[in-house]
């Protein structure tokens, strides 16, 4: 419901002037009497009755003017707590694993910029691994990465989980039917640092199906691994969104008929009782929905 229109009619039903509402909101009659019409129109009701006495309000106006005074009532709040974030001071010391900078890191720096413009963002890439260790030691109030932490003075909640897939160079000598799992260990595994989740996952994943001893390559930086697999290196071990361009150009594939390692889990955790740290968890949250919106459940999923 426009709520220009709303407020149009509350102060034609407190002016009880056509004339008198068109000064105030700077104006014309004409103005005011299609915002008024279009709103009887939209809620199928007569809100207004004029006469040479004036403006009155119908028994359903004087109803309809009560719940617009509170809705224009919370949109003035809105606005007002808005205004009040752009106005805090601070730092926030973020950290993110490579995954989160290659795929929503930077609409999430742009809508804290946004929301908080005098609050600094000082942002941290690194390994989920070290990242746990800096936010338990105080370095970092924010993190984003794989694991769920349970201990006093820090929160953590599931945000989504990243599909992962087995990707290779397209027309390279990895670009081939693969009849099983333990055939496609026998070639070089491109994935994440060593002893991370994800590189875990894989090994168990690949010796459950009876490859004794994986060709695993580990790499800690997304942006080489995707040079890696471009230059037809071996297969790659990782979430499709973070190649997502590439794969829609055809310069990588993504192969068929094996089951993917697990999903790379996404995971938020934060100090509890710090400024600000309870507020960019919720536009972590927000950012990401979006982004999950834009490139679907093949990509990302919330959970």
């Amino acid at each position: 419901m426009n709520l220009r229109f709303l407020e149009t009619f509350v102060w034609v039903a407190r002016l009880k002037s056509f004339r008198l509402t068109a000064e105030k909101l700077f104006t014309t009659q004409a103005s005011v009497s299609s915002r008024i019409a279009a709103l009887e129109a939209d809620l199928g009701v007569k809100l207004l009755l004029r006469d040479s006495r004036g403006v009155s309000l119908t028994p359903e106006g004087a109803k309809v003017l009560e719940y617009a005074e509170r809705m224009l009532d919370t949109a003035k709040a809105m606005k007002q707590s808005l205004d009040s974030d752009r106005t805090k001071t601070g730092r926030i010391r973020l950290g993110v694993m490579d995954t989160v900078i290659h795929t929503w890191m930077s609409a999430l720096v742009a809508e804290l910029g946004e929301r908080y413009p005098q609050v600094e963002i000082e942002l941290v890439a690194d390994t989920a691994l070290n990242l746990r260790e800096q936010l338990q030691k105080g370095f970092l109030e924010v993190i984003l990465q794989t694991d769920l932490l349970r201990e006093q003075s820090i929160r953590s909640q599931d945000l989504a989980r990243y599909p992962m897939g087995w990707i290779v160079a397209a027309g390279s000598p990895h670009h081939r039917t693969y009849a099983s799992l333990t055939e496609l260990a026998r070639e070089r595994i491109v994935t994440f640092s060593k002893n991370s989740r994800p590189h875990q996952e894989v090994l168990g994943l690949l010796q459950a199906a009876g490859a004794d001893a994986p060709r695993l390559n580990c790499v800690n930086s997304v942006a080489a691994i995707t040079r890696l697999l471009r230059d037809g290196f071996g297969i790659g071990a990782l979430p499709p969104a973070l190649v997502d361009g590439e794969l829609n150009r055809g310069e990588l594939v993504l192969l068929e008929g094996l089951q993917p390692p697990p999903s790379l889990e996404l995971v938020v955790a934060w100090q509890t009782g710090v400024a600000l740290v309870d507020e960019v968890v919720g536009v972590c949250r927000q950012v990401l929905e979006r982004y999950a919106r834009d490139v679907g459940g093949q990509r990302i999923v919330l959970v």
